[in-house]
């Protein structure tokens, strides 16, 4: 008899956790506390409600929390101040939204006294990873269950047929050989893997992309827009003072109508498989280019190149799943106080799937100084004579070391 009692589980309403919700309530004969979170993936998710009702979840058990205000700000926008970027391309858009689940997973096991958490990444994935490195920093005595690590129903045939067995409904598309995808939004992005994608040398389908048109059939009109950032962050957009999470789905649908923010990507996963996707992160990509535009005339040289070397490992432990340490917390505050004057707007221009910045400025906070950087007369700014010593000094190790070698 396990002496797991209660088990919050993270439930989308979805064959598998459908399967997983009765599996728990079979396999572990305990009580299970669902979580469905609102990260803005756009679907209706009442119906996961109903679904867990039907299988005897108790109302006060049912959490469906609106989290897209809390993503975008504490989690997405504290990512994009770094710049970040996995394997010099991922925008991460699957990765930082595990944490913020791991998180309300944990808050919930300690509002209804549950003793586990259950989620339903598999075996071969990332995502196990980073659910649970999360929970565990943030509750260190939690029991985790991880179906796809137990049970054997490791096929689709097998899931169809319990779910058949147990009056679990199947949506028409399982029924008829199964959604072509596997898929993951949240306001960031929207994430494609399996099937037809197995095959890195199979181009994606046009009809696959959800959020994005085709860059060939984007306007043939150029589109501007102007981004307000404070201290690193995006608060306006052409004039208009937004929420975090109204800046994201803003800009996802102004990049989406321009083809912007598409990505066929092989990338090496924390298990050691190489993996492939696809993905569409249109404000995302729009956000990163101005936010290294405005960067460029705020911050320091050395504070910026710093944060250039330092951005792949933060990148790595967002990825794998270390949201949580100390050290990702350490960087964090490092990046963050770069960030005090990074205040201004910057002006992009939009056009069949690239993002072009124009104009960039800011009144209080600039370091570009154009009395000194003038190619015309700078009326003795910058002395140019000056060039010679620090020419010489550099150039010395080099010259004895030429004298040497020609010896």
């Amino acid at each position: 008899m396990s002496d797991i009692k209660k088990v919050v589980l993270a439930y989308s309403g979805g064959l598998d956790t459908s399967v997983i919700l009765k599996w728990l309530q079979d396999t572990y004969q305990c009580e299970v506390v669902t979580f469905t979170a609102d990260l803005g993936q756009g679907e209706e998710l009442e119906p996961a409600r109903a679904k867990a009702l039907k299988f005897g979840i108790k109302p006060e058990h049912i959490y469906i929390d609106d989290l897209r205000e809390e993503f975008v700000r504490d989690f997405v926008f504290p990512m994009f101040r770094a710049n970040t970027i996995y394997e010099g391309e991922y925008l991460l858009g699957t990765s930082i939204a595990r944490p913020l689940i791991a998180k309300r997973l944990i808050d919930i096991v300690n509002e209804t006294g549950a003793d586990a958490i259950c989620h339903g990444a598999t075996g071969k994935g990332n995502d196990q990873v980073r659910f649970e490195l999360g929970a565990y920093a943030l509750k260190p005595g939690i029991k985790v269950i991880a179906p796809w690590r137990e049970w054997d129903l490791l096929s689709r045939e097998k899931l169809l047929a319990y779910a058949e067995t147990h009056g679990i409904p199947i949506d028409m598309k399982h029924r008829q050989g199964g959604s072509p995808y596997s898929m993951d939004a949240n306001l960031l992005h929207i994430s494609y893997e399996g099937r037809h994608l197995e095959d890195p040398s199979a181009e994606a389908e046009e009809d696959m992309w959800r959020w994005t048109v085709s860059p060939e059939n984007a306007p043939d009109a150029a589109e501007y827009i102007t981004l307000d950032f404070a201290r690193g962050d995006v608060v306006a957009i052409n004039g208009e003072t937004l929420r975090a999470h109204e800046v994201l789905a803003k800009l996802n649908e102004i990049g989406g109508k321009h083809g912007i923010g598409r990505l066929d990507l092989v990338e090496n996963r924390y298990v050691g498989m190489k993996a492939r996707g696809c993905y569409e992160t249109p404000g995302g990509t729009i956000m990163l280019k101005a936010h290294r535009a405005i960067e460029s005339i705020t911050l320091d040289r050395e504070a910026g190149h710093l944060k250039d070397e330092l951005m792949p490992r933060y990148a790595s432990m967002i990825y794998n799943g270390y949201w949580w340490s100390p050290e990702r917390l350490a960087l964090q505050a490092l990046i963050d106080n770069t960030q005090e004057h990074v205040n201004g707007s910057v002006r992009l221009k939009l056009y069949k799937g690239n993002v072009m910045v124009v104009a960039r400025d800011s009144k209080t906070d600039s370091l570009f100084d154009p009395t000194i950087a003038t190619f015309e007369d700078d009326a003795g700014a910058y002395d140019q004579i000056d060039a010679n010593g620090f020419i010489k000094l550099n150039a010395l190790r080099l010259r004895i070391a030429a004298k040497r070698n020609a010896g």
